[in-house]
């Protein structure tokens, strides 16, 4: 049954962008029903613009299946779980001159647009209580991801003395409820990626205790072809790799004829890593596997000058990645207004 959200969007955008995010959300709903999986994509700061808000409901609702973030939506989720009240807005940001950012920066205000995070209460605060992992692996000689680190992080509740949002509004508290694969490219190009490395660099810790994101795409290939292949398939893939050990900490699934559509909000690695998988099982590994079964990108870049984050989706079918007849969709618009509009859409709010 359709809220009144649903209803408003379903009367109104009729035209135009409006009518891609109808079509693109009803096409997402059909995925599901014919019980398709979905992984989503997170580029940009979605995490600093609370898209947990609607996205971890979407987790909760097994809406999706699998996350490909950035390092830096992965850590701005939980930097606004417990410090959101230390959070400035800087509407005017677009007048502000040289010397007002400096004089942020010399009161440890990050400006992400509009949107300041407090360096003491958000970064060093999460940096003090991750540390601790990083050094207990280090001192093992154990390896995880980086997600995995702040699974257990929220998981034994570390850090939950802070949290100043409710938990069901973090994104990253549902999908470590369902322990939901979670694949984190570049992870080192983020403020927790640089800390590591400091403390690396001071001998505090050794690069190996954090995962890389070679492993990532490894573990992305063994979700994938658990997700979408039979059995016999599985047992060739595992005739020509081990993939058992790259699994085994990235929430497995049975094997199952099933198929992955493709939710991507912008561009950039978050998108492009995952989405090579499929050529890479086929033209790499030489596996027969299905591509994406679905797609769907929202994005204000443009298609000039080999960018990737503006090409059209049929340019991905010459690189193996989606086929003819794949449903695709491209929203041409600001995914902070129009990703929690489809999300509103496919839970019927």
């Amino acid at each position: 049954m359709s809220g009144p959200i649903s209803r408003f969007i379903d009367h109104h955008y009729r035209h135009f962008n409006a009518v891609s995010l109808v079509d693109a959300a009803q096409a997402y709903q059909s995925h599901l029903e014919s019980d398709g999986k979905m992984l989503v994509t997170l580029a940009g700061a979605m995490s600093t613009a609370e898209l947990g808000l609607s996205l971890a409901e979407m987790i909760r609702q097994d809406k999706i299946h699998a996350i490909t973030c950035t390092g830096a939506n992965l850590e701005e989720d939980i930097f606004n779980l417990v410090a959101h009240d230390h959070y400035e807005r800087v509407p005017h940001y677009r007048d502000l001159t040289p010397a007002d950012e400096k004089a942020l920066l010399d009161r440890h205000m990050n400006r992400v647009t509009d949107t300041c995070i407090p360096e003491g209460e958000a970064m060093r605060r999460i940096e003090h209580a991750v540390f601790a992992l990083w050094e207990e692996a280090h001192r093992k000689g154990e390896q995880y991801f980086p997600h995995e680190y702040l699974y257990r992080l929220l998981r034994e509740g570390r850090v939950k003395e802070y949290y100043q949002i409710e938990p069901e509004l973090s994104w990253l508290i549902a999908a470590m409820e369902k322990n939901l694969p979670v694949f984190v490219p570049g992870w080192e190009d983020s403020t927790l990626g640089n800390i590591f490395v400091a403390h690396c660099l001071a001998g505090d810790l050794d690069y190996g205790c954090v995962r890389s994101g070679t492993e990532y795409m490894g573990a992305l290939a063994d979700w994938y072809l658990q997700t979408t292949m039979n059995q016999n398939v599985l047992e060739r893939a595992s005739s020509l790799a081990d993939t058992d050990n790259l699994i085994e900490n990235v929430g497995p699934c049975e094997p199952k004829d099933s198929s992955v559509g493709f939710f991507q909000i912008g561009g950039g690695i978050a998108g492009d890593f995952p989405i090579c998988v499929v050529p890479m099982l086929h033209q790499d590994l030489r596996l027969e596997c299905p591509c994406w079964a679905y797609f769907c990108q929202i994005s204000d870049s443009t298609t000039s000058y080999g960018s990737y984050s503006g090409a059209v989706p049929n340019e991905k079918i010459t690189w193996g990645k989606l086929e003819e007849a794949t449903p695709k969709f491209v929203i041409e618009s600001d995914a902070t207004i129009v990703a929690p509009l489809i999300f509103a859409r496919v839970l019927g709010w």
